[in-house]
């Protein structure tokens, strides 16, 4: 429900697995793969608020897949540490971004032309890539990320984008996720049991979110980025 509301259920699931002893990338690969079926139980929760987002799906599906797969490339590469010193600034940024949102549209509106010219299509584009591989490594705070790259884009409708980032998180997951299980790099006994949780908590956090308002959904999201900053740099 919390990655379906706010994009954080990797500070739940992650940690749990390292606890119990999981080998940190193999953890980060498991948990990667239980949440892309909560991602699309999220995206079907909304998928009702999906109507004329069709240039927002054409613009950044690709650059989701594409950055998904090389964030997952990188974390079977690279040692899961040296990463995890960066995420707790980096979901801190993400949670001001959302948190300044509405300031941030006010001024992105008052030009018009600046927003629509061609470069600001191709940066938005690749912020996605970015975040895309930032969540194909590890993920933390992805849906916080892109509902800030959203808002960013004029989009105001906070269940909108709601559908728009479980929609990309499926792209992100799945293809991760599929890469993952290509190299033999996840548990599945792990994975399946919090498949089970992802999947109910998924749809029935989308159902929550729409009943909450807004801006409880945007304080939630703004709550869940503080939180999981704090308890990352009180791990160090």
């Amino acid at each position: 429900m919390v990655n379906s509301v706010a994009g954080g259920g990797t500070l739940l699931t992650f940690p749990t697995l390292v606890w119990l002893g999981r080998d940190p990338i193999l953890a980060n690969a498991s948990n990667t793969l239980a949440l892309w079926p909560g991602s699309v139980a999220g995206m079907l929760g909304f998928r009702r608020h999906l109507g004329g987002t069709r240039k927002w799906l054409l613009l950044l599906s690709g650059p989701s897949v594409v950055g998904g797969l090389v964030g997952a490339i990188l974390l079977l590469k690279t040692p899961s540490e040296t990463f995890a010193h960066l995420v707790p600034y980096l979901i801190l940024a993400a949670t001001l971004l959302l948190a300044l949102q509405e300031p941030l549209q006010r001024f992105l509106l008052s030009n018009r032309s600046y927003h629509e010219s061609a470069w600001w299509w191709a940066g938005a584009a690749c912020f996605q890539f970015l975040v895309a591989v930032y969540g194909g490594y590890f993920g933390a705070g992805i849906g916080i990320l892109m509902l800030a790259v959203l808002g960013l884009l004029h989009l105001t409708d906070i269940y909108q984008m709601n559908g728009l980032k479980n929609f990309f998180a499926f792209c992100i997951n799945g293809v991760a996720a599929i890469y993952f299980v290509a190299a033999g790099s996840v548990s599945w006994s792990d994975s399946a049991v919090m498949a089970v949780g992802a999947i109910s908590g998924g749809y029935g956090g989308a159902a929550i979110a729409q009943k909450l308002g807004r801006k409880a959904v945007r304080g939630i999201a703004v709550a869940v980025g503080l939180a999981m900053t704090i308890s990352l740099l009180l791990k160090r």
